[in-house]
């Protein structure tokens, strides 16, 4: 076994807090990353707090980890040691299931397993990137192009493939108008992403403070929601709504913002169900859809995409020290738009 450490919560009433334990050893498919970097998630806060469904404890988040290869097995083919290296949402699945056949392992129909809060496929914890080393199999690796900062490529492993995945789906792009709700950690690539592939795109936002940072993305339009006016300036205005806001909230207001055969997407995944009026949908022939990250093919292709885009997420570095502070600062918005941890700094 390979000593490792990190930051853990105990139980979902805890604050993180330094935490030794123990990866497995390095097997002949799989390989040893030493976490450089790892971004912190809304999910991770959620997670932690048992507020999506009970957890397992001790918990040791993050799943946006960027580092460098220091061992490979011995049937490893796609790296070698000090290659720059990325894991994502996931670290195993059945690998033989249609969705996993078709590069949809996030949706495994034999039970993948999530890089943290997840019994591996032996019944044992998995633990997360908040920590200094990992042990994953190359299928669940991701290559990571020298080009861009690795510190800011991070939150693509999640927040990027989230946001990328839904757009890639829906051929969003060049003659569609497309709205995104929120412009924090996922928010923000959705309006990267969203001009990269050539549409036209508005923020919609309950804070007139994020108008000047929308601009600053190059956003084409901005309007606040919680101003009557504004928001009636975009009735049956959208082609494609993406929804990036993990707070509950009412959604009917973004379903009349869509146009006749328009699509709401959401991403945020709010804790409670959402309410959707029958009339509403039936009444434009409108849709309201999902999107769960992304397979590894899509995930590796958003990665290849963003180097040649040069694409990356606008990030806040910290210590890892201040990571409860971090999650306070994070759930009132204070941070632009995603903190990394420095892991040196473990």
């Amino acid at each position: 076994m390979i000593p490792a450490k990190g930051y853990a919560a105990q139980n979902a009433e805890s604050d993180l807090a330094p935490w030794e334990f123990e990866r497995r050893d390095v097997g002949a498919h799989d390989v040893q990353i030493e976490i450089l970097y790892c971004g912190v998630c809304h999910t991770d806060y959620h997670l932690t707090k048992n507020e999506w469904f009970p957890g397992l404890f001790p918990m040791v988040p993050g799943h946006e980890i960027v580092g460098r290869v220091v061992a490979v097995g011995g049937h490893v083919q796609k790296f070698t040691t000090g290659d720059a290296a990325g894991v994502g949402v996931m670290v195993d699945s059945c690998r033989h299931c249609e969705n996993c056949d078709n590069g949809q392992e996030q949706f495994c129909l034999d039970g993948g397993v999530l890089t943290y809060n997840n019994p591996d496929r032996e019944g044992k914890p998995a633990y997360g990137g908040y920590s200094n080393t990992i042990v994953v199999h190359e299928r669940y690796v991701h290559v990571i192009s020298e080009k861009l900062d690795l510190a800011a490529v991070a939150p693509l492993l999640c927040a990027g493939i989230t946001t990328y995945s839904p757009l890639r789906k829906w051929n969003v792009g060049k003659g569609h108008k497309l709205a995104i709700v929120g412009l924090g950690g996922l928010g923000h690539l959705g309006v990267k992403f969203g001009l990269a592939f050539g549409a036209e795109v508005t923020v919609l936002s309950t804070s007139e403070s994020k108008r000047k940072d929308a601009k600053a993305l190059g956003a084409h339009n901005f309007v606040v929601t919680r101003i009557p006016e504004e928001a009636a300036t975009v009735t049956a205005a959208f082609d494609f709504i993406l929804d990036t806001v993990a707070a509950d909230h009412d959604i009917a207001p973004y379903l009349a913002m869509l146009r006749t055969n328009g699509t709401y997407i959401n991403v945020g995944m709010p804790a409670k169900p959402l309410d959707v009026s029958a009339f509403t949908l039936a009444s434009g022939n409108k849709t309201v859809a999902g999107s769960g990250a992304g397979g590894m093919p899509e995930t590796q292709e958003m990665l290849d995409f963003c180097a040649n885009h040069n694409i990356v997420s606008d990030i806040e570095l910290i210590n890892i020290k201040d990571i409860n502070t971090a999650f306070e600062r994070m759930l009132k918005g204070d941070v632009r738009y995603r903190f990394v941890i420095d892991m040196k700094t473990l």
